[in-house]
């Protein structure tokens, strides 16, 4: 019980990091926007505690079975904290600050070529932008794409040489997917693949259609600018996370109908060797 109240207090502490990071590296953040970020950032870290010093499932998806979160936290803990040094590098510059700047500008001109996810959240950008405003856009969607990317990778190998998640010993359905029901009806494995599936189209899907939904609103919150960096920084971040998460779901639930699969199937082979005559 110890350790599992000690582990969701450091989770939660890590939450906390995550969302208040951008205040924190910003320079002229006001006393509104920072009271915003402590309340989601106490929620936030509520949230967490809560879901991981239980012992029954909540909200998180493959809760006892690392490094699925593991590396999904890092790669858009990553991505903030080098999206917040772009930001700060505009008015504050650093060493640090023009460094990642400069790597975000390299990988963001390869990315951009027409029709390329980079190049639509360009385009999403409200009339009228100022060439600072485009080439800002350009760093931190390649840099959040890029590491979005590297993310996939890892965890690719993880699972490959880690034979995940076997080695994690016995995989709880119940625990570690809550909201999927075995007992809805329809075969389980058929289910899994499907779901995965379904995600990894939508994974695929959703970087081109992010920018074209921004774009359609701007209208009504006046497009996605560069004027408020911590919108944009959680935007940019949004937009890299979410397709990688749902890959990397999707993937996951493919591996666990697999792995169900071939349990099935020693589960048949031993019963058939049962009933050979002796």
């Amino acid at each position: 019980m110890f350790h599992r109240v000690l582990g969701a207090l450091s989770r939660a502490f890590l939450v906390v990091v995550l969302i208040i990071i951008p205040s924190m590296l910003l320079p002229n953040v006001s006393n509104d926007a920072a009271q915003v970020v402590a309340l989601v950032a106490f929620f936030g870290a509520a949230l967490t505690f809560f879901e991981y010093v239980s012992a029954y499932p909540g909200l998180v998806e493959f809760r006892d079975a690392p490094p699925f979160n593991r590396v999904r936290f890092t790669s858009l803990f990553t991505t903030i904290v080098l999206l917040s040094l772009i930001a700060r590098g505009t008015q504050n510059p650093t060493i640090v600050t023009e460094f990642v700047t400069a790597v975000g500008a390299l990988i963001g001109y390869v990315l951009d070529f027409p029709y390329s996810p980079v190049r639509l959240m360009i385009l999403a950008m409200p009339d009228g932008s100022s060439v600072q405003e485009l080439e800002m856009m350009r760093e931190a969607a390649g840099m959040s794409y890029l590491i979005s990317l590297m993310a996939l990778s890892i965890f690719l190998i993880v699972l490959r040489l880690g034979h995940w998640p076997s080695r994690s010993g016995s995989f709880n359905v119940w625990i570690n997917l809550p909201t999927f029901d075995p007992t809805a009806g329809g075969d389980v494995v058929e289910r899994l693949k499907r779901d995965a599936r379904f995600n990894i189209v939508i994974g695929f899907l959703l970087p081109f259609l992010i920018p074209a939904v921004l774009k359609s609103a701007t209208n009504l919150f006046g497009g996605l600018g560069t004027t408020t960096d911590q919108s944009m920084i959680w935007a940019v971040a949004a937009w890299a996370f979410l397709p990688s998460s749902l890959f990397m779901r999707g993937i996951a639930m493919g591996r666990i109908a697999s792995m169900i699969a071939e349990k099935r199937r020693q589960t048949y082979a031993r019963v058939d060797l049962d009933h050979l005559p002796a």
